[in-house]
């Protein structure tokens, strides 16, 4: 920690972007390192598998690993600067202090990983204290994750800038995570349907459907219909509160986590409300530096 905070304090006027990941690097991976490089003077990324986002239940131990290839991969991007703390680091003994929030945190992911947000929130909150970035990067594939991050980024007055990336996809549209290389072939050729799903609710929209639950039936329909998946949740949300939507008025959030085997996916399609130009820059101007910036 003392080591990263003297190469970012060496000219505290250098703008320094930070990628905090778990590792097993892949491209959506560094896409958010090339958003980072080409806004920032200097660019961070962490490495850390962080054991207080799993449940006792959960693939802790199996969660994919490859430090040395992760950090030829970043080398060769161009990165500043790697920290990749161990546990004893980041929650040495003693260690009392947890960030949770109350709200945003509850549906969705936190229904179904109840103590999932509280060690993302608090992995994170050291995170930023240790690098003090200007900005920080993370993908939209994570959507609850990217909400809960900017609640805590507001709440808590830290003095930087959100910035989500899009979602990398496979070529047949399956969200690219970590997690992909636990899948069998058989459920690797299955998984697409996730995407297929989200496509298919969307398509509807785009036709006119207003009704969440017609949009979360259609994801239900496609789903089932492959015997290899099996449904955790299917939402369709308000794209801020999370709350499930009974008509669709002003955006939604269409998401979903599929279970293949023991290997859980997820992954969602942000359909962003319509707004006047003169509302968006209003609220851009009211979300001041500790803001959200879509790209």
């Amino acid at each position: 920690i003392d080591e990263v905070r003297q190469h970012r304090c060496a000219d505290p006027n250098l703008t320094w972007g930070f990628v905090p990941t778990m590792g097993y690097l892949h491209a959506g991976h560094l896409s958010l390192v090339q958003l980072s490089l080409a806004g920032n003077e200097k660019t961070a990324v962490s490495i850390y598998v962080n054991p207080t986002q799993f449940a006792p239940t959960e693939d802790l131990s199996a969660y994919p690993r490859n430090l040395a290839g992760d950090l030829a991969m970043l080398e060769a991007a161009g990165v500043d600067l790697v920290f990749t703390p161990g546990d004893a680091i980041m929650y040495p003994p003693g260690f009392q202090t947890t960030v949770s929030l109350s709200q945003v945190t509850q549906p969705l992911e936190g229904s179904s990983r109840p103590t999932h947000f509280a060690g993302v929130a608090t992995v994170v909150a050291k995170l930023f204290n240790i690098v003090q970035p200007t900005r920080a990067y993370f993908g939209q594939k994570d959507a609850q994750q990217t909400i809960v991050l900017r609640q805590m980024v507001r709440d808590l007055n830290f003095n930087l800038e959100m910035v989500i990336g899009p979602t990398g996809r496979e070529p047949d549209g399956l969200a690219l995570s970590s997690r992909n290389a636990l899948l069998s072939a058989e459920n690797r050729a299955a998984a697409p349907v996730v995407y297929r799903a989200l496509s298919a609710a969307k398509a509807a929209y785009d036709a006119g459907e207003r009704s969440g639950e017609a949009l979360r039936q259609i994801m239900r329909e496609v789903i089932t219909a492959v015997p290899q998946a099996r449904i955790d949740y299917v939402s369709a949300a308000d794209p801020r509160t999370l709350q499930e939507l009974d008509v669709v008025a002003e955006g939604v959030l269409l998401s979903t986590a599929v279970f293949f085997g023991k290997t859980r996916l997820i992954d969602n399609i942000l359909i962003e409300a319509t707004e006047g130009k003169e509302q968006k820059e209003n609220k851009e101007k009211n979300l001041g530096s500790s803001g959200f910036r879509g790209v």
